[in-house]
């Protein structure tokens, strides 16, 4: 039988980043460290497990800082390139916050929507027979305070909107029939910079996603 096939589609928490006090640059965390690695530690044979993490990656937007970071414009390639696939995690949101972009939490929550519809609607791929694979929507944890002045302003008011996530995409998840999990109930974003991950935080994270990964396999298989 054949490995199920899990893609994480994210941004610099599911990249890896390494929190510094300074804001950037920074480096990565080793694969065994990142939450991904852990979901694969810890789900074992018979699982692979598709990284796509990119840092400052938005739902469904348009950075006026880099023209690479909409979500929503690569997942298509990204899912036909990587089929056939079991389930699609998508954990992003944070950088909708951003001031710049003016979104409310439900508009950063129908930016998720379009990522999720974007991934049922992929069945077939390029040339292929592949189904749609499932969908694990994951809430990211609500920021913390952030030392440094710069990502002050950068994330002005994003506070108040990461903490809507959780209910938000949840009631999300409930209406697009698909599988949720809320970060926040497990984690904080306890990084030196208020917005990324310790490793402590990707070992309790990836943890619990590999158990609510084996509970969805579990019930396809029932």
């Amino acid at each position: 039988m054949s490995d199920k096939r899990i893609m994480c589609f994210g941004d610099s928490l599911t990249w890896g980043w390494i929190p510094v006090i300074e804001g950037v640059p920074t480096t990565r965390y080793p694969a065994d460290v990142r939450w991904t690695g852990v979901l694969q530690a810890h789900l074992g044979d018979g699982f692979t497990i598709v990284e796509e993490g990119l840092s400052a990656r938005t739902t469904m937007l348009n950075d006026p800082t880099d023209p690479r970071l909409d979500g929503s414009a690569y997942l298509p390639s990204a899912l036909a390139s990587h089929l056939p696939l079991d389930l699609v995690i998508l954990m992003l949101g944070t950088n909708d916050t951003k001031a710049y972009f003016h979104r409310t939490p439900f508009e950063i929550a129908a930016g998720m929507s379009k990522l999720v519809g974007q991934v049922l609607g992929s069945a077939g791929g390029v040339g292929t027979a592949y189904p749609a694979p499932q969908v694990l929507i994951v809430a990211p944890p609500p920021l913390t305070p952030m030392p440094h002045a710069y990502f002050q302003s950068l994330f002005g008011g994003a506070h108040e909107k990461s903490a809507e996530f959780g209910k938000l995409y949840g009631d999300l998840a409930d209406f697009m029939k698909v599988h949720f999990l809320n970060a926040g109930d497990h984690i904080t974003t306890d990084g030196v910079d208020g917005i990324h991950f310790t490793p402590e935080n990707n070992l309790v994270l990836g943890k619990a996603i590999a158990a609510k990964v084996s509970a969805i396999m579990q019930l396809e298989t029932a």
